[in-house]
């Protein structure tokens, strides 16, 4: 859904851990690898805990429960009714009431979560991860049956002296990658420009033919590529 989270776990350890010479002399078809020094110089605990003995309550009975850092800030809760959003110190109103999972950052900021919203149409299941004042990635199962994916471009982050110079949420930036099931069934792969305009979209035909849409500024279909679908014709 990120940058991050596309790249190898490999990756992502080495990155954590440093780069390091590799351990041994490696034939071209091994992978690249940490040594085995700077593995022992990661280790936090040999022996971490991975599991209770016993089970202090084999029920716990809660509206609301938070977990917090060293320092008392709150960077999970788990709620009913989850807090309003907390955005650079001031909490703002939820559009729907959601029963689910927050989590924050160092500073106390929203920044991703899941749940269910309570909306007028209905049950609403969603994943969202933020920007530090947007949504960034996320997904909605809306209560018709349709299931999306969006990805958003980060926007500029502005400060407003109104706000105390902090900073302000929800500013305008376009969509740019689109997943989508419709209810109906038919699914698209969509890529748009900074105007949140579709211009390719990758889709299914009502007849069953792959096709590949592109489009043009006002949302209107100029061009499909469908081989399968041209050649039977």
């Amino acid at each position: 859904m990120t940058a991050i989270a596309s790249l190898p776990r490999a990756c992502l350890f080495v990155a954590l851990i440093g780069a390091s010479p590799l351990a041994g002399a490696q034939t071209a078809t091994e992978p690249k690898r940490p040594s085995l020094e700077a593995l022992k110089r990661s280790i936090a605990d040999e022996n971490p805990q991975v599991r209770v003995d016993t089970v202090d309550h084999e029920r716990i009975s809660a509206k609301r429960i938070d977990i917090v850092g060293d320092d008392g800030t709150i960077r999970m809760t788990l709620s009913a009714n989850t807090p309003a959003p907390i955005i650079d110190g001031i909490q703002y109103k939820r559009a729907f009431d959601v029963a689910g999972m927050i989590v924050y950052d160092a500073k106390g900021s929203e920044r991703g979560g899941f749940g269910v919203a309570d909306t007028p149409d209905g049950t609403m299941a969603v994943l969202a991860l933020d920007h530090p004042a947007m949504d960034a990635a996320g997904w909605r199962v809306s209560p018709d049956g349709s299931v999306m994916f969006v990805i958003n471009q980060a926007p500029p982050l502005i400060r407003d002296a109104g706000l105390g110079n902090r900073l302000v949420p929800g500013v305008e930036t376009p969509t740019r990658v689109k997943l989508d099931v419709a209810a109906d069934g038919t699914p698209a792969v969509s890529l748009a420009d900074g105007n949140s305009q579709p211009r390719v979209r990758m889709t299914v035909t009502a007849e069953g033919y792959g096709a590949i849409e592109f489009l043009d500024a006002g949302g209107k279909v100029v061009h499909v590529l469908a081989p399968e679908r041209d050649l039977k014709q």
